[in-house]
């Protein structure tokens, strides 16, 4: 069922530099599609907020893939299982050169290739900066509870999101990472390269921590991934090692994803 809702309770609530798009509801979950203005970036996002409830949401912020999008099918699964099941508001912006931040999707030659060209270590600090940015906007809203965070995101959500881990710190309550690694294939562009900036980010995550591991990733070798999982500083991390390439996920492994963010976010068994 899809009706017509109103963002009337965000204005005022949040910062000028986001601007609301258009909304709706589908089965009482509600989609808030927005830009904010950083840095002189756009960054597109979406929200999705469960239905109303006595006390504010946790907000679980999602990474998605590369070549993906904001809207990515696996993306919009997982916001709409948090926001029914978990009572979670979830958020997710486009990453560098995807979704709406070109005017067309690019090959995954091509936007490694604009990537390395800027540099590595400069887009993850970019990137950092988009999600701070979308954070303090959401600081306001009444229905969002900012101080009760989670992340999720595979492969290059997770290069990303082990970034903003090692930034956010004890404000995370959980992180859900994994088919990404200290090494990559050959086929992948050198300039994707970061081992030492990964090395460090990884060490400085201490939010409680789960890492997904394909025992036959052709994209990151799975040796990489394990020693990168033995880099994260968290006194408190699990590893999760299924069979296959990079691209399976089993549904088990995906509930076993959600659980592990909705139960640190709201200390209750799902």
């Amino acid at each position: 069922m899809r009706a017509t809702a109103s963002v009337t309770w965000l204005h005022g609530a949040v910062r000028p530099d986001i601007e609301w798009l258009d909304d709706h509801v589908i089965s009482g979950v509600t989609e808030y599609s927005f830009r904010t203005n950083w840095s002189g970036r756009r960054v597109p996002g979406v929200l999705w907020l469960p239905p109303p409830g006595s006390v504010a949401a946790p907000l679980v912020l999602v990474g998605h893939g590369g070549s993906g999008h904001k809207r990515s099918a696996r993306v919009v699964e997982h916001a709409r299982w948090f926001a029914e099941h978990a009572g979670c508001a979830v958020v997710a912006i486009d990453g560098p050169y995807h979704g709406e931040r070109v005017p067309a999707p690019m090959p995954a030659e091509q936007y490694q290739a604009r990537i390395a060209e800027v540099g590595m270590q400069v887009v993850l600090d970019r990137m950092v900066d988009d999600w701070k940015s979308v954070l303090a906007g959401l600081a306001g809203c009444a229905r969002v509870d900012a101080g009760r965070l989670g992340y999720l995101g595979m492969s290059m959500g997770a290069r990303f999101g082990l970034a903003l881990a090692a930034e956010l710190n004890d404000r995370l309550a959980a992180v859900v990472v994994g088919k990404f690694g200290l090494r990559q294939c050959a086929a992948m562009h050198p300039g994707m390269a970061a081992p030492t900036r990964v090395a460090v980010d990884a060490a400085r995550v201490t939010a409680p921590l789960m890492f997904h591991v394909q025992d036959d990733d052709e994209v990151f070798p799975s040796d990489g991934q394990r020693e990168l999982f033995d880099l994260v500083g968290s006194t408190s991390k699990r590893l999760v090692i299924e069979p296959g390439r990079h691209a399976r996920t089993t549904p088990v492994a995906i509930t076993g994803w959600r659980t592990f963010i909705a139960e640190h976010l709201t200390h209750k068994t799902i």
